[in-house]
């Protein structure tokens, strides 16, 4: 069983994919607690959710009418029949995309033959959660993949391009960068994105901020 706090349909906000429509699937709990996380209330041990089987939220996904599928939380990974439920929408011809925290190992849904997409956060200082990440991961990546830094100062920014550097990620997937909202102004991402000839980077901005209020719920 697999234990949902919400799912809905709405635009993707960030990745490869935004502005697409995607049926959303968000599990709860998490083993972070970032200083900028916007789903904490998904993340507390008595959030209110429900037990699903894989066959019941792929049945869900279907009766949507929505191709593309965005399994969040929470921390999705963390779900042990999550590898049943990929399975299952990708024989069921869906685009699965799993957006991760970055602390938990892709390797075994990366090496399976229903491989859904990974979009996977490297954690920056600002975060709290550095020391969690799992870099492993990224020699799992392929260039429908997803790394992302979501940066709150310039020393979050220093930090993202050296790690950008230091595992040869552009070319073996797509890159990111986006401003922890509130905390830094988008255009001095701009200015170090230009200093530091960061070609291949996008700077990204988290679309369902923009249009609907920042806690708002099954956007």
């Amino acid at each position: 069983m697999l234990p949902v706090v919400e799912k809905f349909v709405s635009i993707n906000g960030e990745g490869t994919r935004a502005g697409e429509l995607s049926a959303f699937i968000r599990f709860k709990g998490c083993n972070l607690c970032c200083s900028y996380c916007d789903t904490k209330w998904a993340n507390r041990p008595d959030a209110e959710s429900e037990q699903y089987t894989a066959d019941e939220l792929c049945d869900w996904a279907k009766g949507t009418g929505i191709r593309n599928v965005t399994l969040t939380g929470g921390e999705p990974l963390l779900q042990n029949e999550l590898f049943v439920l990929t399975d299952l929408l990708i024989q069921n011809g869906m685009s699965v995309e799993i957006e991760t925290n970055g602390s938990v190992s892709v390797k075994e849904l990366s090496q399976r033959e229903c491989r859904p997409v990974f979009t996977i956060d490297y954690k920056l200082p600002s975060s709290g959660m550095e020391e969690n990440n799992d870099v492993s991961n990224f020699s799992l990546l392929c260039e429908k993949d997803t790394v992302k830094f979501v940066s709150g100062s310039m020393n979050d920014l220093e930090r993202a391009a050296e790690i950008i550097d230091k595992y040869s990620l552009l070319g073996k997937c797509n890159v990111y960068i986006s401003p922890v909202f509130g905390k830094i102004d988008p255009q001095d991402i701009v200015e170090f994105m230009k200093a530091e000839r960061l070609n291949g980077v996008r700077l990204q901005l988290q679309l369902h901020k923009f249009i609907w209020a920042t806690e708002e719920r099954g956007v």
